[in-house]
C-alpha cells in the first residue's frame, strides 16, 4: 500500500492552530487542500495565516517563491463540508470532545467517497470510540501530529479496534511521504508518548509534594543531570497546566484509575487557582516582567576528600571511578560481592539511588542517576537524619572536585532522575508486552515527540538489565500503593531471561 497520490485533495476540518499546521504540511507536500471550520470566516482567516507562514519560509530560503505561489493556489477555504466530496483524505482537528468528533465523522460519511481515508488528530480520546458510530469504521485511523505540526517530525499512526490494516498502512506511508517520521501504535490511552511520558511529570510533582525539593531544583536536576531539555515544572508551564493535567486525568480515567497514572494534587490546586503557566503569566513560576526566576538549591563549596574506597561495581555510575582519579583523588578498589558503593574517609557510604532511603542506614548519602556523569553539570545528593555532617560534606566536596554543582534534596527513595527514568523504562516494557508498539517505535516516539535524550529501551540498555526493576521493586516496598510496582514485562526482562541464560 502506497501513500496518497499528490493529486488527491486533503481536507482538514478545524482551522485552529493544529488544523492550520496539518493543512500546511499537506500543502507543502504538494496536495490540494480544503480547510473547513464550523465558525464562519475562520477558515478564510486560517488560510491567510498559512499564507503568511509560507512567506516566512521564502524569506528564510526554505521555499521558493514559485513553490509558495503554487501552494497558495492549492489552498481553498471551505464554507461547507460538502466541499470535501472529492477528498482522498480528511483529517479532523476539532475540539477534544468525543461527541463533537463523532458527529463530524458521521456527517463526513454522507459526503466523501467510500475510499476516502478518514483520520482524527485526537491526542487523548479513543480512536475506536470516535469511529464506533460510523458505518465504515475500518477507514478511520488516528494521525496524531505534535504541535507545531510543520516543525515537529513525529506522527503517531493509531489503529483503532476496527481500523483496517490497509487504512493504517496508507496513513503511515502518507505521513512519511509528507516528510514526517511515523510510528505505528495500537489504540491505547495516551497512545505512545502521552502514555509513557506521564512519570516525567508525576515523579517531579511527587518529589515536590514530599517537600524534598523546590521546582527550580528539581528542574535543574532533570536538565543538568538527567539530560532532559526542560524540567517538568517549566515544561508544564509552557504546555499549560490545564492542558497537561487534562491529558494526565484522561489517561488515568481511561486506565480505570490505575494508580500508576494518578494525577498530582499540587497540579490540581495550581489549575484551580488559575495559574496555568506562561499563558496566564504565572504557573509553577512567575512570568511577570519584573519577576526573578528562582535559583536551584546549590551547596556551598566543601573540601574534597583525600581518597575514596570503591567497593564492587558502581553499575551505571562506573565512570565515576576514572573521573575521581583524574581529579587527583586517590581511589582504593575493593572487590566486594555485597556492595556497589564508594566509602568516604568518614566511613560513610556514597551509594547510587536504588529505591531505598538514607534513614534506613547508619551513615549513607545517596547520589542521583545521570545520563552521562562526565557531561552532567549538576548532581543531586540526599541524606538521612543519621548521616554525619562530615559524610555529607565529603560527598559534596567529591562531586564539586569533579566540576559538578551539587543540590542536596530530601531523603526520598529513588531521588529524582533515577525514579523517573526507571518508571519510564517500565511503562515502555509494559507497552511492548501489551502490543501497543515496537521497541524501536517507542524509542523514536519519545526522542522526537518529547525530546528525551534517549529512548526508554536505549536508556535501559545503558543502565543494565536489572537496574530499573530493582529500583522500582525497592520503591514498591516503601510505597505499596502499586504506583511503583514493576510490571511483569520488566520482571521478565530483568530476571527471567537472565535465569534462562544462566541455566543454559
Amino acid at each position: 500500500m502506497t501513500a496518497l497520490d499528490l493529486s488527491g485533495p486533503v481536507g482538514v476540518a478545524g482551522a485552529g492552530t493544529m488544523g492550520q499546521g496539518i493543512a500546511q504540511v499537506a500543502l507543502v507536500a504538494g496536495h490540494p487542500v480544503r480547510l473547513y471550520d464550523a465558525v464562519p470566516g475562520r477558515a478564510g482567516d486560517a488560510a491567510a495565516a498559512i499564507g503568511t507562514r509560507l512567506d516566512r519560509l521564502v524569506e528564510k530560503d526554505r521555499m521558493t517563491a514559485a513553490d509558495r505561489d503554487a501552494a497558495r493556489a492549492r489552498l481553498l477555504p471551505a464554507e461547507d463540508l460538502t466541499e470535501f466530496a472529492d477528498c482522498a483524505l480528511v483529517v479532523e482537528a476539532v475540539q477534544e470532545r468525543l461527541e463533537a468528533k463523532q458527529e463530524l465523522f458521521r456527517a463526513l460519511e454522507d459526503v466523501v467517497d467510500g475510499d476516502c481515508l478518514l483520520a482524527t488528530n485526537t491526542s487523548s480520546l479513543s480512536v475506536t470510540a470516535i469511529g464506533g458510530s460510523l458505518r465504515s469504521a475500518g477507514r478511520l485511523v488516528g494521525l496524531h501530529f505534535f504541535n507545531p505540526a510543520p516543525l515537529l517530525p513525529l506522527v503517531e499512526v493509531v489503529s483503532g479496534f476496527a481500523t483496517d490494516v490497509t487504512s493504517a498502512t496508507r496513513a503511515y506511508e502518507t505521513a512519511r511521504a509528507w516528510g514526517k517520521t511515523p510510528v505505528a501504535c495500537a489504540d491505547t490511552p495516551g497512545f505512545i508518548v502521552n502514555r509513557i511520558a506521564r512519570p516525567f511529570y508525576a515523579e517531579a510533582f511527587a518529589v515536590y509534594e514530599a517537600q524534598a525539593a523546590d521546582p527550580a531544583t528539581i528542574d535543574a536536576v532533570l536538565r543538568e543531570s538527567g539530560g532532559f531539555r526542560m524540567g517538568a515544572f517549566e515544561l508544564t508551564d509552557l504546555i499549560g497546566q490545564d492542558v497537561n493535567e487534562s491529558v494526565t486525568h484522561s489517561v488515568w480515567q481511561a486506565f480505570f484509575q490505575d494508580v500508576r497514572f494518578t494525577p498530582s494534587l499540587a497540579q490540581r490546586r495550581l489549575v484551580e487557582s488559575g495559574h496555568l503557566g506562561r499563558k496566564t503569566g504565572h504557573g509553577w513560576y512567575d512570568y511577570a516582567d519584573d519577576a526573578e526566576r528562582p535559583e536551584p538549591h546549590t551547596a556551598e563549596p566543601a573540601d574534597r576528600p583525600p581518597y575514596v574506597v570503591a567497593e564492587g561495581n558502581l553499575g551505571p555510575a562506573a565512570e565515576l571511578v576514572a573521573m575521581i582519579r583524574e581529579a587527583g583523588i586517590q581511589v582504593r578498589e575493593e572487590d566486594e560481592d555485597h556492595g556497589t558503593r564508594l566509602v568516604l574517609p568518614s566511613g560513610g557510604q556514597l551509594v547510587l539511588a536504588d529505591g531505598q532511603t538514607s534513614v534506613e542506614f547508619r551513615d549513607v548519602v545517596y547520589f542521583d542517576l545521570a545520563l552521562d556523569y562526565r557531561r552532567a553539570t549538576r548532581i543531586a545528593l540526599s541524606a538521612g537524619h543519621d548521616t554525619l555532617p562530615q559524610t555529607l560534606g565529603e560527598a559534596i566536596g567529591l562531586f564539586q572536585a569533579l566540576g559538578k554543582q551539587v543540590s542536596v534534596i530530601g531523603d526520598v527513595p529513588g531521588m529524582i532522575v533515577a525514579r523517573t527514568v526507571a518508571r519510564i523504562v517500565d511503562l515502555a516494557h509494559d507497552a511492548v508486552a501489551k502490543g501497543v508498539a515496537t521497541e524501536e517505535d517507542i524509542d523514536t516516539a519519545m526522542r522526537l515527540g518529547v525530546n528525551y535524550p534517549l529512548g526508554p529501551f536505549e536508556w535501559g540498555r545503558r543502565l543494565g538489565r536489572d537496574f530499573a526493576y530493582d529500583l522500582l521493586d525497592d520503591l514498591h516496598l516503601r510505597d505499596p500503593s502499586g504506583r511503583y510496582a514493576p510490571s511483569l514485562a520488566l520482571y521478565r526482562h530483568a530476571y527471567a531471561t537472565e535465569k534462562r541464560e544462566g541455566a543454559s
